[in-house]
């Protein structure tokens, strides 16, 4: 969009006078009216004001670039050789990011249990009374599911179809009949318009992005979020599929020796909204630097802060 396109938004928007949102621009009149007609353009760093001024009155994140770079260069640098090794070898590194990841992941998905409640059943072996039975076998589940991939990645660094698929069995054994296997049927993204794939084209759709899932990139984070989009797109399953695509996300990190990603429940709505952006629109930085804050958290779990 050009910048005068923008400009015009903003007046519309806010209702200012081309006065004031000169004043708020740190430029004259004659300077903003000329950018407003197209007869000049604002230098580099007048831009990046306009755009935030744009993305504040149109509801969008605006994502500064150099912000999103210096996150990715953090994140490279506490890059560590064998950091599976470190996270397994380390029992209150290895519990808290159980913790963390099994709670989180089921709040997003609508869990009711509070994280010393997760803790209990996780680590005491306790069944909760007045209490979910299925929200308390989510836990459990999740946990399986989640010591299963690290074991898994312990060994072979692949991605397969057969590990998504025993994940997800493990993940609904005893919640869904269809556990461990693809939807046989149509679905749709509660409270979205996002379309998801023909459940015939499932098959083929995943064996695409295992294929992509598990190719080498120079910028992991670009990667992963992509793939997660699109992974939650294809929705492969008739339920469980947030879980289940948290999960292969973070086996991507941690293949890559980046700390697994916490994507806490409170920041729920951030995270769909920038899913589903990317979704409709193909607009991936706001993901991208959503995910790059969840490693930043699962790198303070890893270095013990």
């Amino acid at each position: 969009m050009k910048v005068k396109e923008q400009l015009r938004i903003i007046q519309a928007l806010s209702g200012k006078t081309q006065n004031r949102l000169a004043q708020d621009l740190g430029v004259s009149f004659a300077t903003l009216n000329s950018w407003i007609n197209g007869k000049s353009q604002p230098r580099r760093f007048n831009k990046e004001r306009i755009k935030k001024l744009y993305f504040k009155h149109t509801g969008q994140k605006y994502i500064a670039i150099d912000s999103l770079t210096a996150k990715k260069e953090i994140i490279a640098s506490k890059s560590k050789k064998n950091i599976l090794k470190k996270i397994t070898n380390n029992p209150d590194i290895y519990d808290q990011f159980m913790l963390c990841l099994t709670y989180h992941s089921n709040r997003i998905e609508g869990s009711t249990l509070t994280k010393e409640e997760t803790r209990v059943i996780m680590f005491d072996n306790v069944a909760l009374p007045n209490k979910d039975i299925v929200e308390q076998l989510e836990v459990k589940n999740h946990q399986a599911a989640l010591s299963c991939l690290l074991n898994y990645l312990l060994k072979s660094k692949s991605i397969t179809e057969d590990l998504i698929l025993k994940l997800h069995g493990i993940l609904m054994n005893g919640i869904k009949t269809d556990a461990g296997s693809y939807r046989k049927h149509s679905v749709r993204i509660l409270g979205t318009n996002v379309p998801t794939a023909n459940y015939l084209k499932v098959p083929k759709l995943m064996k695409q992005i295992i294929r992509d899932m598990n190719q080498k990139r120079k910028d992991v984070v670009s990667q992963v979020s992509r793939i997660h989009g699109r992974f939650e797109q294809i929705h492969p399953f008739s339920d469980g599929n947030g879980r289940i695509g948290r999960l292969i996300m973070n086996a991507m990190f941690l293949n890559n020796n980046i700390a697994p990603a916490v994507i806490e429940q409170g920041k729920k709505r951030f995270y769909n909204s920038y899913l589903r952006r990317f979704q409709l629109k193909g607009d991936l930085a706001p993901l991208e630097e959503f995910i790059c804050d969840a490693a930043l958290e699962g790198i303070k779990i890893l270095e013990r802060n």
